[in-house]
């Protein structure tokens, strides 16, 4: 036996303690990336370390006469939680943020405009609620659905928009998903090139949502797009399984805020499985069109979302050629 080896089995008998952590092993407690449910109660420093697990050795510089003395190598930085989903991610692509901008979109980059604070003004509420902590707390306040009455209202313009500028935040990661399994349009408007998605996600367990999640240039943001066509793919949306991948995002993303591109509500049962997992959802009016008939009939669709919001669209202000994003409430079911 070596210097080295001596030196080693010497630490480890000094460190060594009765028994381990009942229901604990080292190697589940060194594993990155799983929830905080998931990982092992946090170790004593004196807990010793099993040669299988423990990390390698090296002989610090000598400073002197005497043996040299041997120290472990410098454990990996634990990665920020979030970041390995990205890893993950097999697909990534480009958005043509000049196309939107043209289109009069909102982008996390180009000149301050009319929209761009029509819509800071729209996500602040529903940030300062997806976060809220202690008695203003809201369950799942960082899922957030936006939908609409009819077709045609301009729900998916408002869930690409308040992607884009809640993506803007430095310390705020999105996910956008596009929900509307039977008219997506969120890969179409973002100009994504999208295969599997939410649909596939569902019908195959095999699949992670790492497997179906597509990274884009602005950095803090990923979609998950429809996925492929199903002649089922109503019914899967409104499946169990759903109900658990929604969950599963609510618990696996806490530190960032998803959003659902959700069908209309008087179109689709879709909107009604997930208000009941959405902490927020905001309601896409279209100004001059939508009847307060459909409205009523919209809102008591996702009924079971305690937290909705109103967006009225396509406010034509005398005077002014651009159709704005002006009007937005917020108010809370009884």
């Amino acid at each position: 036996m070596d210097l080295i080896e001596r030196a080693a089995a010497n630490l480890a008998k000094a460190r060594r303690v009765p028994a381990e952590e009942p229901g604990t092993s080292p190697a589940e407690a060194r594993l990155i990336g799983q929830t905080q449910s998931e990982l092992a109660k946090p170790r004593d420093a004196a807990v010793f370390i099993p040669a299988e697990v423990a990390p390698p050795l090296r002989a610090a510089p000598r400073t002197g006469t005497g043996p040299d003395p041997v120290v472990p190598l410098a454990e990996p930085a634990p990665e920020k939680h979030g970041t390995q989903i990205e890893k993950r991610t097999s697909k990534s692509a480009t958005i043509d943020f000049g196309r939107l901008r043209s289109v009069g979109m909102v982008t996390p980059f180009g000149a301050r405009s009319r929209i761009d604070e029509e819509f800071r003004i729209i996500k602040r509420p529903l940030l300062l609620r997806a976060f809220a902590k202690g008695p203003e707390a809201v369950k799942n306040g960082h899922l957030i659905m936006i939908t609409s009455a009819r077709p045609g209202e301009g729900k998916t313009f408002t869930a690409v928009s308040l992607a884009m500028s809640i993506a803007s935040e430095p310390d705020l990661n999105v996910l956008l998903v596009d929900a509307d399994v039977v008219r997506p349009k969120v890969p179409s408007v973002l100009g994504l090139s999208a295969d599997r998605g939410l649909v596939d996600l569902i019908a195959d367990e095999t699949l992670d949502m790492a497997d179906v999640l597509i990274r884009t240039n602005a950095e803090n943001l990923t979609v998950l797009p429809a996925g492929r066509p199903h002649h089922l793919a109503t019914e899967l949306l409104a499946s169990e399984r759903m109900a658990r991948i929604v969950e599963e995002m609510a618990e696996r993303y806490r530190d960032r805020v998803i959003i659902f591109d959700s069908p209309p509500t008087l179109a689709s049962s879709v909107p009604g499985v997930l208000a009941l997992h959405a902490g927020q959802a905001v309601f896409v009016i279209e100004a001059e069109r939508t009847s307060e008939s459909a409205i009523n009939a919209g809102l008591s669709m996702i009924s079971a979302c305690k937290h909705v919001g109103l967006v009225l669209n396509r406010i034509r202000p005398s005077g002014m050629r651009e159709e704005l994003y002006s009007y937005y409430y917020a108010y809370d079911r009884p």
